[in-house]
């Protein structure tokens, strides 16, 4: 079964609230503010894990939550912040920001990690709203919510090259016998359902890494069969071996499958098309036509492209393929083949906005900055009452309001807090 390609969601944790505590010492008011800060909540990260080969475990959870930070407590005691919480990917990983339809992560390399969601922080103990006149402060800051994201993983596999070709060619058969790779195989079409990597190496030493792209048929490009499904997994490959059964044994027309594959190539991508290609035929040991590779050789000739007669059963032309294919590669640079969005890890502004309506004679004060001042005052208390009325002013909220026919009498809402204004 193929996961390459899951939705969750995540969530950072909430930091703790701040404290409401005095101290008790004697000719000291109430004792003394000593209320400690809450502690952070836990940040969420998506982690590379050489362990973890598949998508699979997504599929069951699909919610993945931080812990919150605890709150504060008196003597000036900060909570405990919460841990962080790793959500472990295969390598190959990109993680797309539903909601912002932002590529954040390409994770490509081993221990390769992203700090998706940051927790929340701590709100402030009544400590730090201590003043020379307001020597009793009996309100603390909540703590910051944490980060709600809705995330796209996709798995891309990560090879330097990979075999193509229409089903029951033989590539299962080709990489099975160059290196470690174990595909299922038998002599029926779709015997390949998952791509299957290998690591191979040539009589050099040099190594290099094959995948065997399962088979891609004709209308692959259009979703017919698993075709998107396996077209994606190349895109990452530098190289494409491109496989063609000149036997004659399955009455196919090699250079029509040959020409069929690479307008599915190019129909999915252009720049996909593009990659160098080395032809392989292959089951040069049943061979029933002569005239089948010669047409396919007349078109590589005239496309460029290096032909190599092999035989997956016995080995023959593998040896000189492989030697061919490492030296090939050293004039092949890796390339990134997504964007990734280098601003996402920066921690983004809080929303500054101040927003005034008036509806049925009732004035409405919301935005980040009031939510933030609401989440530290106390309500019924007087000293916490005059805080929020100092902060109003300051951030000039009480002259937009009056500016907007606010009078004696009216009632003001801030944040779901309904006042009457005196």
């Amino acid at each position: 079964m193929i996961i390459d390609n899951v939705k969750i969601t995540v969530r950072s944790g909430d930091g703790g609230n701040g404290a409401i505590s005095f101290r008790r010492e004697k000719y000291v008011a109430n004792g003394g503010p000593d209320g400690g800060d809450g502690g952070r909540g836990g940040n969420v990260f998506i982690k590379v894990d050489a362990n973890v080969d598949t998508l699979l475990d997504f599929r069951y959870k699909k919610m993945f939550r931080a812990e919150d930070g605890k709150k504060g407590e008196g003597s000036r005691c900060t909570g405990k912040s919460a841990k962080d919480l790793y959500i472990l990917v295969p390598k190959g990983t990109i993680v797309k920001d539903i909601d912002k339809d932002k590529i954040v992560a390409d994770l490509s390399n081993d221990d390769d990690e992203i700090l998706i969601a940051k927790g929340g922080k701590g709100g402030k103990g009544n400590q730090h709203f201590a003043t020379s006149t307001r020597q009793v402060p009996n309100f603390a800051e909540a703590g910051q919510k944490g980060v709600t994201k809705n995330l796209e993983l996709e798995l891309k596999m990560i090879a330097d090259v990979g075999l193509i070709g229409f089903p029951n060619v033989g590539k299962s058969t080709i990489i099975s016998t160059i290196s470690s790779a174990k595909p299922k195989i038998a002599n029926y079409h779709f015997t390949t359902l998952d791509p299957a990597l290998g690591v191979v190496r040539a009589n050099n030493n040099d190594t290099f890494v094959m995948a065997d792209i399962p088979g891609i048929i004709e209308g692959a490009s259009d979703g017919v069969g698993l075709g998107l499904e396996f077209l994606k997994h190349i895109e990452r490959t530098r190289l494409l071996l491109h496989v063609v059964d000149i036997s004659g044994m399955e009455q196919r027309d090699p250079v029509d499958d040959f020409n069929k594959i690479n307008l599915e190539l190019k129909k999915y991508s252009e720049k996909l098309s593009n990659k160098k290609q080395i032809v392989v035929a292959n089951k040069m040991d049943a061979l029933s036509d002569e005239e089948n590779l010669k047409r396919l050789e007349e078109v590589c000739n005239k496309k460029g492209l290096k032909l190599f007669k092999v035989s997956g059963a016995t080995g023959m032309g593998l040896g000189e393929l492989i030697d061919y294919i490492a030296e090939e590669l050293k004039t092949i640079p890796k390339e990134e083949i997504v964007h990734v969005d280098e601003d996402y890890e920066k921690e983004e502004l809080p929303d500054q906005e101040i927003v005034i309506k008036v509806k049925d004679g009732i004035f409405y004060v919301s935005g980040g900055p009031i939510e933030r001042l609401m989440s530290k005052v106390n309500i019924f208390d007087i000293e916490s009452r005059q805080y929020m009325d100092r902060i109003l002013n300051n951030l000039g909220v009480m002259d937009r309001l009056r500016e907007m026919g606010l009078k004696t009498g009216d009632t003001i809402d801030i944040v779901g807090y309904q006042l009457e204004y005196n």
